[in-house]
Parts: C-alpha cells; structure tokens; sequence
C-alpha cells in the first residue's frame, strides 16, 4: 500500500457501510469523496459491466486504463537537461532538491540552474539546496534575464561534464502572458546550448489543491508542452483521486510523488501499486 494516501483511504472507506457488498451507487459516493472529477466517476461506472455490483477485476481492469502513458528514458547523451514548471507554493524548489538528491544518489553528478529571477528569494531558496547537495549551481541576481541563465547553465554543465542539469522557472500566476513568453524563450535558448533541451519538462502539482490545479496544468500543457508531472504534499490530503484526473487529462506519466519535506521524501510513482491501494479500501469489509 502507498502509505502516502493514507487520508485518501480513510476519506473512501467512511462513506461505505460496514458489510456492504459494493454496488455502483456506493462506488460512486466512494470515488467522489476520494476528489475523482465526477466526469471520469462516470466514465469508471460505464466501462464496467452491465451489472449492479462491482468486480473487482473489472474495477482495476478500468481504473489501470487512465495510467497508460510512460516515461520515455530519453537519457541518451549528457547533459540530460529538466526543465521545471509550477506556480508559487506547488513545492517546486523542494523538489528541484529531491531529484538532485536523487540523482546523486544514483552516482550521477548534477549542477542547478536558478532561472526564476522574478520572486524575491526563490534563488537563495535553491542557493541552500545547492550548498546542502554540495552540488554546483548557476545564478544571478533577481531580475536578471532567466533565459540566459539556463543558457550558462546548460553550458557549464556541458563544459563540466555534468550529466543532469535541473532548471528552475519564475511560478507566476498562469494567466500572465509574461510567463508565456518567458518560459518560451528559456526553451528556445535550452536548444541553443544543446540540441533537443530541454530533454524532459516537468510540471509540479500541488496535491492538497486536488482537481483544482486542473486550470494550472492545462495552462501550462498549453505554453509548452509538458512531458511529466510530480505530485507533491498528497500525504497531508484526502484527495488522491485526483491522480486519474491529471493523468487523463494532461496524457503524461506522473513521475513521483513528494511525500515530506526531506531530501529523501521522494516515491516514484507506480500505477499499479496506486490503483490497488484505492481499490483495497473500496473493497475492504
């Protein structure tokens, strides 16, 4: 079980009677509590078969059908650049620092790249990450141009011989054109200092919003396209149904889930693993 869900799993068990059988009615009851979009709810209830109570089989048979899309190991040549996507609050700067944790964890050397110049603080916030990894890093002052930082960053890595560079981007509001253009230069400046970068973009998410960070994944799935998402504090919320939502819409693979605030609070995400768990608290007597 995904201990991570643990309020999700009580949210679904405290609506189903104790020693009821489970009949589509209480699943649905079950599914909206747990935050699933009553849309796909719809949709899970019209692709099992025709009768009243539920299978099991039947339910993980649909439920795995929303977690299609894998993460493609693009990681052919060094450096393999990340670009990393999120408004303010999502836990993006901590999570910077979870994958390059990981990433050394895994013998691999990392250098960070502080491109969001907008917020006051957001690059000393990813300066302590940096000293704390003891892992090298590239940055300016507020207000600096973003774009020519992620150019210098992906140059010195290149230089170093670095094998993962994570970039960081400004986490303003999605509604603002600035930030459009922003992250589309930061794009086209990643290519110029190696062709194909950034290799992988990806978008935080906020678990504790549930499917209300739905406007904000869309958003920016529409600036620049994202390739995959992290999910953060979904320990702290009963809304872990919202996971079929964004990998329905967004049709990316979710990557990880942050479960703390530690440097090891990192769990890669797996669907299958996902799936049961919900469906053990629908099912459990």
């Amino acid at each position: 079980m995904f201990g991570f869900l643990k309020k999700t799993v009580e949210n679904l068990k405290s609506v189903k009677p104790k020693n009821r059988k489970v009949s589509k009615e209480i699943l649905e009851e079950m599914l909206l509590e747990a935050d699933v979009t009553y849309e796909i709810v719809e949709e899970i209830l019209y692709y099992l078969p025709p009768q009243e109570l539920v299978n099991r089989d039947d339910l993980k048979r649909v439920m795995m059908t929303y977690f299609m899309y894998e993460s493609e190991n693009k990681e052919l040549g060094k450096p393999f650049v990340e670009l990393i996507l999120g408004v303010n609050g999502a836990g993006k700067t901590t999570t910077i620092g979870k994958l390059a944790n990981l990433y050394k964890s895994q013998g691999k050397s990392v250098i960070l790249g502080a491109c969001d110049t907008f917020r006051a603080g957001a690059v000393e916030q990813i300066k302590i990450w940096a000293n704390k990894l003891e892992v090298p890093i590239v940055a300016t002052n507020q207000g600096h141009d973003p774009a020519a930082v992620a150019f210098d960053t992906i140059n010195s890595a290149i230089a170093k011989n670095i094998d993962h560079v994570l970039i960081d981007t400004a986490g303003r509001l999605q509604n603002q054109k600035n930030l459009a253009n922003e992250l589309e230069k930061i794009v086209r400046l990643c290519a110029r200092a190696k062709n194909g970068a950034p290799d992988r973009k990806i978008l935080i998410l906020d678990g504790t919003q549930g499917n209300a960070s739905f406007a904000q994944a869309k958003a920016f799935n529409e600036i620049i396209k994202i390739d995959g998402v992290i999910i953060t504090k979904l320990d702290g919320t009963p809304k872990g149904g919202a996971l079929f939502s964004v990998a329905r819409e967004l049709e990316v693979p979710i990557l990880y889930i942050g479960v703390g605030e530690g440097r090891e609070n990192l769990v890669k995400f797996e669907a299958n693993e996902f799936v049961d768990t919900i469906i053990d608290a629908i099912f459990e007597s």
